[in-house]
């Protein structure tokens, strides 16, 4: 089945600290990891927004982003998600279209509903509103960041013939993506505007959901509006955590996965369910083992899916910080290789050598014994011809 080539990769931060971990510091790591997500050739890094719970500490990812475009050269940096409900559209766009100037041209939009309830609870926003009111501020931000001047009136926002006072540097724009989760809403919007979808139900705790069925409800979205949507827009995003060997891996992660749901998913989050690390494995809604089993498990998500642009490492912290990075650095390594294509000219080089080598042998021993003859000296009996050198 054709694919979209190359994939990109991504980390996807949240993110998820334990509350009795330091605020300043664990936003510190953060950062250092986009910086290493940089280095390593990983090509996005989205940041979340939160408000409550004390463990999604990030209460303004286009402030995070910012910070990381100064520590950080080539990767685009992209709010995952900004909850439109909480904001005046018009002050996202505006923010949109500076972090991308900061950037010089990295900036992605990411866009939600708002995923806690406890966040739109302190704010007085009744979560039934909430999706709707995602959609009426998407719908003005695309036509802001296009240029367009847009007056508009809601029960919650009004535009008056507002418009940008500079627009994002790329003259494609700022790529948009909907974060998808447990209701059709997301892929449904997605489908509607033409954007991308950062599905985060791919790695759901708990268990993650029909891909191809979610697909297909952006596709039928996309028609009836009368829009594209295309499968390279379209991100995966599930926790990774890989060692040299699958057992270490599972040993790595095994503690700070427990404590993670008994801290805060089920009595924080309400999760109710007693889904098990081996079930996340054989599903495939977490990949813990080494890259080589990281590769495959993408290969059968693609299969199942029917195709996907992007690939994004949920990160967490139920391994130590120093193994967490390795991790990262044997994702680089051994796994974005295999799927962005860069191995294929060396494999195919040291395979045909290999098929070539036996014809070889006799042309070398020809140049080295040519080689002592014209030097006046005769080839020890016994040399075992090798190569040129």
């Amino acid at each position: 089945m054709p694919r979209p080539a190359p994939m990109t990769f991504g980390v996807f931060i949240a993110p998820f600290h334990a509350n009795d971990d330091s605020p300043t510091l664990s936003l510190r790591h953060d950062l250092a990891l986009i910086e290493l997500a940089d280095r390593l050739g990983f090509d996005e890094a989205w940041v979340g927004e939160h408000h409550s719970t004390g463990v999604e500490r990030i209460a303004d990812p286009f402030m995070a982003l910012a910070a990381a475009a100064v520590r950080t050269s080539r990767i685009r940096l992209g709010t995952g998600v900004v909850s439109l409900p909480y904001h005046h559209p018009l002050l996202v766009a505006d923010r949109t279209v500076l972090l991308d100037h900061l950037s010089m041209g990295r900036a992605m939009l990411g866009v939600g509903p708002g995923a806690l309830i406890s966040d739109a609870d302190m704010m007085g926003i009744a979560p039934v509103t909430q999706r709707a009111r995602m959609n009426e501020a998407l719908d003005v931000i695309i036509k802001l960041l296009d240029g367009e001047t847009v007056t508009a009136s809601t029960d919650w926002f009004e535009l008056r013939e507002a418009q940008l006072a500079f627009l994002p540097l790329s003259p494609a724009g700022v790529p948009i993506a909907v974060a998808s989760t447990t209701s059709p809403s997301g892929v449904t919007t997605a489908g509607r505007h033409g954007v991308g979808v950062l599905s985060l139900s791919a790695g759901f705790i708990g268990g993650k959901k029909d891909m191809r069925a979610q697909w297909d409800i952006a596709e039928q979205a996309a028609k009836e509006a009368g829009t594209t949507i295309s499968r390279d827009g379209w991100r995966m995003v599930v926790r990774v955590h890989l060692a040299e060997d699958r057992e270490q891996a599972v040993r790595d992660v095994e503690r700070g996965r427990a404590e993670e749901r008994e801290n805060y998913f089920k009595p924080v989050l309400g999760l109710e369910n007693d889904y098990t690390l081996a079930d996340e494995i054989a599903d495939d809604s977490s990949i813990i083992g080494t890259p080589a089993d990281a590769i495959a498990a993408i290969e059968r998500m693609l299969d199942t899916t029917g195709g996907f642009g992007g690939f994004m490492i949920m990160t967490h912290d139920w391994a130590s910080r120093e193994k967490s990075l390795t991790s990262l650095e044997l994702f680089a390594r051994y796994v974005m290789p295999h799927f962005q294509g860069t191995l294929t000219a060396a494999q195919r080089s040291a395979r045909v050598v290999t098929e070539k080598r036996p014809s070889y042998k006799p042309l070398a021993q020809a140049a080295i014994s040519k080689a002592y003859s014209d030097s006046g000296r005769e080839l020890p009996a016994g040399t075992n011809i090798q190569s040129l050198r």
